[in-house]
């Protein structure tokens, strides 16, 4: 039996597409049909129902599926173990991040898990949380770091540790330690894109506390932000992780204000990949890197301001 009918069903039957698991596995949807149809022929049996152009199993398509995951399953294994991990490419694994976790904590997991499974290749998307949510129920990436969880379609979602925020301003231009809730509002405020949480959070913020008129910038890029820091253009709402990092050979330094930021939940959304590692267990090791940072790490001294 070639696996690789195996896999391309397997995706059609877990994505409930045949475009879809076409795009996954990187091949034409008229080659994907074809791969699907000689499993059929040798099987002796239909596994999809075409009748109509709703997606369905027949009933020996979703017996066959728990064969399916085990014989991929079994394939990883044997190769781990003849290889001894080293079979370089033989296992992808497609990771989606926003920003704030590519800034904090990702960087130190992506290291550990290389460790881990010497012959993992390691694809990385970088983009916004609705993007990511979209591109982990198309199959397009294998597990996705975002501000919010994915649910349905054969997603599962695990909370992780959450992440302080605080203000970043230029070190030349804050004097002062701390700064109270009008003096922070009326410094020009640069955060996350409109709708994302620490905008909302921010805006909440700045109404509890009867602020009117402060000015908000929206802006998608954490880099871009230290960039208008560092031209006197405002301060900016960042994860204290990835403000710690910046603050070290950038003009930029953390400060305190009466306004309490709210942490930004971070959640793991994926789909289990049977020809891959463990997702799951992978899982626990980003999740001991996050809670390393999680507890708002020092910060480098800087010069004694007053």
């Amino acid at each position: 039996m070639n696996l690789r009918f195996v896999e391309a069903f397997y995706w059609v039957a877990t994505l409930r597409s045949v475009s879809r698991a076409a795009e996954k596995l990187f091949i034409t949807q008229s080659a994907m049909s074809s791969r699907i149809a000689a499993l059929e022929e040798e099987l002796g049996t239909l596994l999809l129902d075409r009748r109509d152009k709703s997606f369905r199993l027949t009933i020996a398509g979703g017996r066959f599926l728990t064969h399916a995951q085990k014989l991929l399953e079994l394939q990883r294994v044997a190769k781990d173990e003849l290889s001894g991990g080293n079979a370089i490419g033989e296992n992808v694994l497609r990771i989606g991040a926003i920003e704030s976790v590519m800034h904090s904590w990702l960087t130190g997991w992506l290291s550990e898990l290389r460790s881990l499974h010497t012959g993992l290749a390691i694809e990385l998307t970088v983009e916004t949380t609705p993007l990511l949510l979209d591109h982990v129920h198309r199959g397009v990436i294998d597990l996705a770091f975002a501000a919010a969880p994915a649910t349905g379609g054969g997603v599962r979602s695990a909370a992780m540790p959450s992440m302080p925020m605080v203000f970043l301003g230029h070190s030349e231009r804050i004097k002062r330690r701390r700064y109270t809730a009008a003096e922070t509002a009326a410094m020009e405020i640069m955060t996350f894109q409109r709708g994302s949480q620490p905008y909302v959070g921010l805006i909440d913020l700045l109404r509890d506390a009867k602020i009117d008129g402060a000015r908000i910038h929206a802006i998608s890029s954490i880099s871009a932000m230290v960039e208008l820091v560092e031209a006197n253009f405002g301060i900016a709402t960042l994860p204290q992780a990835a403000a710690a990092r910046l603050s070290v050979n950038r003009s930029v330094r953390v400060f305190q204000s009466e306004l309490s930021l709210p942490p930004l939940t971070i959640f793991a959304s994926y789909r289990s990949d049977p020809a891959s590692i463990d997702i799951s267990s992978a899982l626990i090791s980003a999740r001991r890197c996050a809670e390393q940072l999680s507890a708002k790490p020092k910060l480098p001294s800087k010069k004694s301001m007053t």
